[in-house]
C-alpha cells in the first residue's frame, strides 16, 4: 500500500472513549467563562473538523449539529446558529478527508481555513439576519487563529494512536 506523504507511521485505531472526551473537552473549553470575544478561536469547531477528516464514520454531520445546539444553547444564540455552521463545516470536512491526509500539516491547515471562514461567515450572517449587532473586524482573527491551532491539534489528538500496540523491553516507546 502507498502510504501518503504526511503519514510517516501506520495509527492505531481510535479510542471511541478518546474521541468522546477530546470533544467534551473542546466544547467544555469552549464554555470557559473569560467573555467571549470574537477574535477567539473555537476550539469545539477545529477539534469536530478534526476528527470528522480523521474519523468521518464515527463523527459526522449529525454529531456537529448536535454540539452546534449545545453551544447555542450555552451562548444564548439563535437557535440553530452554531448548529447550521457547524453541520456545513462537519459537511466540509467529510468531503474533503481523503484528498487532506496527503498533505503536510501546514497545507492541511491551508486547506482546512476556508472552511473556518465559511463557517463563521454562515454564523455572522445568521446572527445579522435576525438583527444582531456586527461584532467587529476582529472576527478575521479566529478562523486565522483555529487554522493556526490545526498542527498542534492534530499532534494532540493523534498522540494516542502513535504508540506502539505492543510494547516490550527491545522497544522503548
Amino acid at each position: 500500500m502507498i502510504m501518503p506523504r504526511g503519514a510517516s507511521q501506520l495509527l492505531l485505531p481510535a479510542n471511541p472513549i478518546f474521541i468522546a472526551f477530546s470533544l467534551i473537552a473542546a466544547l467544555a473549553l469552549d464554555m470557559v467563562p473569560v467573555g467571549r470575544q470574537p477574535w477567539m478561536p473555537d476550539f469545539l469547531a477545529l477539534t469536530l473538523v478534526f476528527w470528522n477528516v480523521h474519523q468521518p464514520r464515527r463523527v459526522g454531520v449529525g454529531w456537529a449539529f448536535i454540539f452546534g445546539l449545545l453551544v447555542d444553547v450555552h451562548h444564548g444564540a439563535l437557535l440553530g446558529q452554531h448548529a447550521l455552521s457547524y453541520s456545513l463545516l462537519a459537511f466540509g470536512a467529510v468531503a474533503l478527508h481523503r484528498r487532506l491526509l496527503w498533505f503536510s500539516l501546514f497545507a492541511q491547515a491551508a486547506h482546512v481555513l476556508p472552511l473556518f471562514v465559511l463557517a463563521h461567515l454562515v454564523s455572522l450572517l445568521v446572527r445579522l439576519a435576525v438583527g444582531g449587532m456586527w461584532p467587529g473586524w476582529s472576527l478575521l482573527v479566529a478562523p486565522l487563529l483555529e487554522g493556526l491551532l490545526w498542527p498542534f491539534a492534530s499532534a494532540l489528538l493523534l498522540a494516542p494512536q502513535r504508540r506502539p500496540p505492543d510494547p516490550d523491553a527491545h522497544r522503548p516507546l
